[in-house]
């Protein structure tokens, strides 16, 4: 049955009525449509969209609980939250909880939060009757009230009305159901507003659809913000925004989109500032390299913010002109962005010599070995990224590896196996996520996820910077061998590192 919920009238009976307002507060139904979910999943759904508004509309980051009763439907202390509109009573309802959340859009600057009082009402519980069927009726109302006073006041993210509410009513001996929403409007308000009706039914919609999910048997299976809450990275990542978005888009050199590649990156070293914030704390930053840096965006931004690192990418771009600056290192100073094809040791050296008579510089290669402890940043370098835990364990380095492309150690692209755990996706995507993640765990690290908020659907990070064993128990050769080996790497270095001279 696909989403076709019938429109009511605009003289239609209030199907929700608020007994201790007269006719102050007429709630107005707009939408009604059959549903096969009972109460318990309504309730559920209806929670998960309260914490999430961002399911709902593109304008929001997250909701800030400020407030949640739990069971007991305990009102908030105004002292702790400031003025709150007065809790309604409904006829036929008894309050179960009350949740106060504050709505925090994407865009500062264009629109400010708004905190709303969720409230969640059942009715009250009755045995079914044979002569009144309809008594077994279980119904449940979940109300949205914003702290506003008027329409100016309304944000553009929330639709210009008083009040939203949701019900749900049930039949539990027939197993079947219905939703609907209501508004209640502002005194004087359009109520014919297509606006209005388009972004009610759009909520409606919400609903049935995760309801009729759960049903259905669908689970999660993405979760987000394992490592870091939700809030500190988004905070972050909006400063960042506001402070460089503009200016990196109107000065963009590369002829990739602007908006996708800075966005992302903003992102990206929103999550490492405060995951390094967690990592070191009041301690020195050890350093950071970005191996297969590409446009060196990243590198850029987090030097800007202060943490000093730099990147290295096998050709060099032309916004580099623009985000290269100068690394004081305690022997010299070098810069941040450097043209360089990496030269794992596992890789044999055989041939070299010739190569180099041949035209190939070996000062256009890197052997992979840093300082201990400088944290390795691996985001999309396709042919490095199985490499990149493997560095990490010759040079005892932390690290973020975010696949992209699939390639096996020899630099050329393959399909990674399956995942042996078959609740896992198949996926070309995600066989290489559980590919690497194996070679990380392998190599000694505890191999943590995180699902990146970015706009990319190659979006999971792979964290190690934590040891399940000794770095020097690793058998590097024999875990590279177990992973298809070396052979024909130097052939493409040597490739790489020549067009590179030529293209430069």
């Amino acid at each position: 049955m696909g989403f076709k919920p019938q429109e009511l009238a605009h003289d239609a009976a209030s199907v929700v009525i608020q007994d201790d307002a007269g006719d102050k507060a007429s709630w107005r139904p707009l939408l009604r449509h059959e549903c096969s979910f009972p109460s318990a999943v309504f309730t559920d759904i209806m929670i998960n969209l309260i914490k999430n508004p961002n399911i709902n509309s593109s304008w929001l980051f997250r909701a800030d609980i400020l407030h949640d009763s739990g069971g007991s439907g305990i009102d908030p202390r105004p002292s702790e939250l400031g003025a709150l509109p007065s809790i309604p009573s409904f006829s036929g309802f008894e309050r179960q909880r009350c949740i106060v959340r504050r709505l925090i859009p994407r865009s500062t600057q264009r629109d400010r939060p708004l905190n709303q009082t969720c409230l969640i009402y059942a009715s009250p519980p009755t045995e079914p009757a044979e002569a009144q069927p309809a008594a077994g009726t279980h119904k449940t109302l979940v109300v949205y009230l914003p702290h506003v006073s008027s329409e100016a006041e309304m944000p553009f993210y929330h639709p210009t009305v008083r009040g939203i509410a949701f019900l749900h009513e049930w039949a539990p001996s027939k197993s079947q159901g219905h939703i609907s929403i209501s508004y209640l409007f502002f005194g004087g308000s359009d109520r014919t507003a297509v606006k209005l009706t388009r972004t009610a039914l759009h909520l409606l919609e919400a609903v049935y659809k995760h309801g009729k999910g759960r049903v259905n048997g669908y689970k999660k299976r993405v979760q987000h913000d394992v490592i870091l809450p939700q809030a500190r990275v988004q905070n972050t990542y909006t400063a960042l925004k506001q402070k460089y978005a503009r200016g990196l888009i109107a000065s963009w050199a590369e002829t990739t989109d602007p908006g996708k590649h800075v966005f992302e990156d903003l992102s990206i070293a929103a999550f490492l500032i405060e995951l390094w914030a967690d990592m070191y704390g009041q301690a020195a930053f050890p350093g950071f390299v970005d191996i297969g840096c590409g446009n060196g965006l990243l590198v850029y931004l987090l030097n800007q913010e202060g943490f000093k690192g730099w990147g290295f990418d096998a050709r060099s771009r032309k916004s580099w002109a623009t985000y290269n600056t100068k690394l004081e290192t305690p022997t010299a100073s070098q810069d941040s962005l450097q043209q360089l094809v990496l030269l794992p040791p596992p890789v044999s050296r055989e041939g070299l010599a010739e190569a180099s008579s041949d035209g190939f510089s070996p000062e256009l290669t890197h052997d992979g070995r840093f300082a201990s402890g400088t944290f390795i940043i691996s985001n999309h370098a396709d042919e490095l990224t199985p490499w990149t835990p493997i560095l990490a364990t010759i040079s005892d380095c932390p690290f973020i590896m975010i696949p992209c492309c699939s390639h096996d150690l020899t630099g050329k692209r393959f399909r990674a196996p399956p995942p042996k755990d078959k609740s896992k996706s198949e996926s070309a995507y995600s066989s290489l996520v559980s590919w690497v993640s194996t070679i990380a765990t392998d190599c000694g690290w505890e191999a943590e996820k995180e699902m990146l908020r970015i706009p990319s659907t190659r979006n999971t990070a792979i964290l190690g910077r934590k040891r399940s064993g000794e770095t020097l128990s690793v058998d590097i050769e024999a875990i590279v061998h177990r992973y298809g080996g070396t052979a024909g790497f130097l052939e493409t270095v040597i490739k790489l590192a020549k067009n590179s001279s030529a293209g430069h």
